[in-house]
């Protein structure tokens, strides 16, 4: 499916250029560079869109009577419409018109934000090696590799804590996805996003960042077949497996880390409910930062399964955690997870009011119900694709999440959802949204 969505329904309903009326639902078969609107199809709302598809070199255009308002539907059906080969495209005026112009400023202005997008994607990958090296030589070299790990989360926590905006971005896959070191880069970075919000000091998030960054140290001491195992794992391996938050703190103490941030490892699987382990801890009596991090685990580990087959996409995963879960969680903390990712987190799939398929790409934690969408046209080229800042459309609106496997293949390799959800932050957000990157 493209912007243009199957026609073959309508392939017999055309209007010339002076049949156009205000109410009517159109289809422009121009590339989408050679027309102004965002979309290839829409309901003309303004005399003004009449005159600019009359400024397109179009004989006819097609159009939806069951999509058009009837009475635009009557008028059009008063007079004879030419037939499918009037519909000819002409050439394209030479001297571009204002909103021409105006399609050029949205294609620069997408062309920054790739820009943007890969700047983002190299310092997701430069940090995800820092950390595989954090994990590789903690043992080995414990007091330069801890040393290592404070100046990252200094760099991290003070880029997040002084942008003006942040924004949430979805990654690609790196080398090596299926590393615990993904996780903890995940884990960190929705922590830190949430500490940003309810306006944690910047040497508790510091504290925030090393125990997120370290909660799972404990598993290297949990043998790798129980780690990597897929199918549910029995009552013994369970129990082994739960250990790895006590000897995480043992590792921790070992290391000389804060008691703040030992705290997040001894608890990070504690749920507000008492329903978590190791010590069954309930309400309040889980620490704040623990409480955060819990909360950051709980969603990746729903989205990252060992078993890819078991994820479940970031729309269902917050769904679940909110709707079914709640208990779980500290329910200050999880509405501000919500208030930060929005419904529709960075990575899921969505339909349109439209019909148009696309995918959530970057959250701004200020506007998290404007996301920008990669979409879907067939008609241009992956590495092109269309980028919708839904703050600037006023045409059309999410309509609803869709699982991948809904998503006809092409689509689906188009939009390329990765294997791993795998999260970064953009802290220009505000300087790129204004084409100043």
């Amino acid at each position: 499916m493209s912007l243009r969505e199957d026609h073959s329904m309508h392939d017999s309903h055309f209007l010339s250029m002076e049949q156009l009326q205000v109410g009517q639902y159109v289809y422009l078969d121009l590339k989408w560079f050679e027309h102004p609107f965002a979309f290839s199809q829409f309901k003309i709302k303004t005399p003004d869109q009449i005159a600019t598809i009359r400024s397109l070199g179009l004989k006819a255009v097609r159009f939806n009577p069951e999509l058009s308002e009837s009475g635009s539907v009557q008028a059009a059906a008063a007079t004879a419409a030419p037939d499918a080969a009037g519909a000819a495209v002409a050439a394209p005026e030479p001297e571009l018109s204002p909103v021409m112009l105006a399609k050029r400023a949205m294609m620069e202005q997408m062309h920054l934000r790739r820009l943007d997008a890969e700047r983002v994607e190299k310092a997701f990958a430069n940090t995800a090696n820092v950390i595989r090296d954090i994990e590789k030589n903690l043992y080995s070299k414990p007091q330069q590799t801890v040393q290592q790990a404070n100046n990252l989360i200094g760099q991290i926590a003070d880029s997040i804590l002084s942008a003006p905006e942040l924004a949430i971005q979805v990654m690609g896959d790196v080398t090596g996805g299926e590393e615990l070191y993904l996780h903890s880069l995940n884990v960190t970075v929705l922590s830190m996003m949430m500490a940003r919000d309810i306006k944690l000091p910047a040497q508790v998030v510091g504290m925030l960042g090393m125990g997120a960054l370290l909660h799972d140290i404990g598993c290297k001491e949990v043998p790798d077949k129980i780690l990597t195992k897929t199918e549910p794992l029995t009552q013994a391996e369970r129990n082994f497996y739960e250990l790895h938050c006590q000897y995480g703190e043992d590792i921790g103490k070992h290391l000389q880390l804060h008691p703040m941030v030992l705290s997040i490892i001894r608890e990070h699987h504690e749920l507000f409910d008492g329903s978590g382990y190791t010590a069954k801890l309930k309400g309040e009596a889980i620490s704040l930062l623990a409480r955060i991090v819990v909360i950051a685990n709980y969603y990746d580990e729903l989205c990252n399964p060992l078993a890819i087959a078991n994820a479940l996409t970031p729309h269902e995963a917050l769904s679940l955690m909110f709707a079914k879960l709640r208990a779980k969680f500290d329910p200050k903390l999880l509405q501000c997870f919500i208030r930060c990712l929005g419904v529709y987190p960075p990575g899921t799939i969505v339909q349109l009011s439209n019909g148009v398929i696309g995918m959530v790409a970057t959250v701004n934690t200020e506007r998290p119900m404007k996301p920008v969408l990669v979409v879907y046209d067939a008609d241009v080229p992956k590495e092109e694709a269309i980028m919708l800042d839904m703050e600037r459309e006023t045409e059309v609106n999410i309509a609803k999440s869709i699982r991948p496997a809904q998503v006809p293949r092409e689509v689906y390799n188009y939009l390329s959802p990765r294997k791993r959800v795998s999260y970064y932050f953009d802290a220009n957000a505000a300087r790129s949204k204004d084409g100043k990157a």
